[in-house]
């Protein structure tokens, strides 16, 4: 039923962005292009299950990368679905057919999503230099925080577990590691830097100057993606993440070509993500059945 909803929302997301990509295509080298974005966003996508997957095994879990990458892609297919409560379901029913204890999913989950909306708001500074000019020394504190975090990440757990006692789950496993934490930040900004290139191919073949934009475009679509995590009541927030992108972009290039190119990301994004999930499915299947069906642990347990 999730996979069919997810169709249905995917089918809507995309519809108008046919012509824009089609007219890129049709430039110089505009095959390539957006064929070389396609590939970046995806990079990004497995770059971003890594981040997550640290949080995973970091209890220990013995789970197969190919059955980790399955539950990642599916919840990922999930956010076209309004509200993030199927990504988490998802997760917990898939993690159990391998052994991974709710808690520990519902843990991995939390954290993955603060890690991921802090680093993504990070590296949004990047946009601060072309938006706003000389102006932007003021966002040095910022950078500077981001660092600190990476250096005592320990209050990324603390977050997550304070507010699963408010929701009263078991926290045991919210906190995580120290090693794992920081594994997973790393791979986080990795993604960010990584997914980010997609955009800067859609714009450079628009006609945006290729050294000035690479920042605006790095940081424009991570600080975009947090904006679109955000509206969860929007699928995969359609609309907000397009809004917030327009503003960084239009410093690079003419309002008319920054709207074509971020309805060109949305289109690129969904068409990797697709792909992604596909292959990671096809992966799961050539690993072979999934392991025998056993209780899952909780955590702490002897």
């Amino acid at each position: 039923m999730l996979i069919a909803a997810t169709c249905f929302a995917v089918g809507g997301s995309l519809r108008g962005a046919g012509t824009e990509l089609a007219e890129a295509a049709g430039r110089p080298g505009g095959v390539l292009l957006l064929i070389a974005a396609l590939l970046a966003n995806a990079a990004g996508l497995v770059l971003s299950m890594l981040s997550w997957r640290v949080l995973v095994v970091d209890g220990g879990s013995t789970a197969r990368p190919s059955d980790t990458a399955r539950i990642f892609f599916i919840g990922v297919i999930s956010k076209f679905v309004p509200g993030r409560i199927w990504g988490v379901l998802a997760h917990i029913q898939l993690g159990k057919a391998v052994g991974i204890a709710p808690e520990r999913m519902i843990a991995a989950f939390g954290l993955g999503l603060v890690i991921g909306m802090t680093t993504g708001a990070a590296a949004g500074l990047l946009v601060a230099p072309a938006v706003f000019g000389a102006g932007a020394w003021v966002f040095a504190p910022l950078v500077l925080l981001a660092a600190a975090a990476v250096a005592r990440p320990g209050w990324v757990g603390r977050l997550v577990a304070w507010t699963m006692r408010l929701a009263r789950r078991p926290d045991g496993a919210a906190e995580g590691s120290p090693r794992a934490l920081r594994l997973s930040i790393g791979w986080a900004c990795a993604s960010w830097a990584v997914s980010g290139l997609h955009l800067w191919a859609i714009v450079v073949l628009l006609g945006a100057p290729p050294l000035l934009s690479l920042p605006v475009c790095v940081g424009g679509f991570a600080l975009a993606t947090v904006a679109g995590s955000l509206a969860f009541v929007l699928p995969d927030g359609w609309g907000a993440r397009e809004l917030v992108l327009l503003a960084p972009l239009g410093a690079v290039m003419p309002l008319s070509a920054a709207t074509a190119a971020v309805i060109a990301s949305r289109l690129v994004c969904v068409l990797s993500e697709v792909a992604a999930t596909g292959a990671a499915l096809a992966w799961a299947r050539a690993a072979g059945p999934l392991p025998t069906p056993r209780p899952a642990l909780q955590e702490g347990a002897a």
